[in-house]
């Protein structure tokens, strides 16, 4: 790993929180729509035995908002990000049913829920492939699955980063408009791990400033989360691809 890559947690600290929301359309509102559409499709509604949601790598919140449409509460929102979730308390009156948790997914689980008392968990947008290793998912599915009530609700969505790409396809644009625009390039370096170089040029008073920024992340196959959910007690109902290349894995403790 080269002295200029650090950790996803520190890219996004330094690069990527405050352009986070813009990243994903700019309306954060219409984004949790989208999101409550496609966990409600999956059958994530309130129970009668509780209503407790913990999203894992919550960011600026946009499936934090869409639990709690779906009536879940409390949601445990949980970032490493302090900023992101300010910007999801700011969309929430008084955090009314929102619990933030500034921490580490990977030991969160364990601090703020007990066995058997979650109805649903999810980790969306790529944040497990944010993890420094692949037993470090192997843990935190156990621990998902410690926590789980019976017949409760996994939803997991990655990109899978397997099949390695070549030449300008390492190339991907992730958004532009007329004030920013923000490019990164995949370089792989072992059948575990890929580097992401974001690229991030920004327009104020007429002039142009480019920032760039590297972390490493994990190549998690489809078919091999799949094994793990299972090798954790995880039922797995659905693993198929969205319209944008995103994996949506959706699993329910037995």
């Amino acid at each position: 790993m080269s002295p200029d890559t650090g950790s996803a947690v520190d890219h996004y600290d330094r690069m990527l929180a405050e352009h986070y929301t813009w990243m994903l359309g700019g309306d954060l509102r219409k984004v949790a729509d989208r999101q409550a559409e496609l966990l409600a499709d999956l059958g994530l509604t309130r129970t009668g035995t509780g209503g407790t949601a913990v999203d894992l790598g919550c960011g600026s919140g946009a499936q934090t908002l869409a639990l709690l449409r779906l009536g879940f509460s409390p949601v445990v929102a949980v970032d490493t990000s302090r900023p992101l979730l300010d910007e999801l308390l700011a969309h929430v009156p008084d955090g009314a049913g929102v619990r933030p948790v500034h921490g580490d997914i990977r030991t969160a689980l364990p601090e703020v829920s007990a066995p058997g008392t979650v109805t649903a968990v999810v980790c969306m947008g790529d944040t497990l492939c944010h993890l420094p290793s692949k037993a470090d998912v192997r843990t935190l599915l156990g621990h998902i699955s410690r926590v789980l009530t019976p017949g409760g609700h996994l939803v997991v969505s990655h990109r899978d980063l397997t099949e390695e790409r070549f030449g300008t396809d390492r190339f991907i644009p992730v958004r532009s408009d007329d004030d920013r625009l923000l490019t990164c390039f995949l370089e792989y370096r072992d059948e575990d791990t890929v580097i992401v170089h974001d690229v991030l040029h920004t327009r104020t008073d007429g002039s142009w400033r480019q920032r760039v920024g590297s972390y490493p992340k994990l190549r998690i196959a489809s078919s091999w989360l799949v094994e793990q959910c299972r090798a954790a007690g995880l039922t797995v109902r659905r693993d198929t691809a969205d319209a944008g290349g995103m994996r949506i894995l959706h699993a329910v403790k037995a």
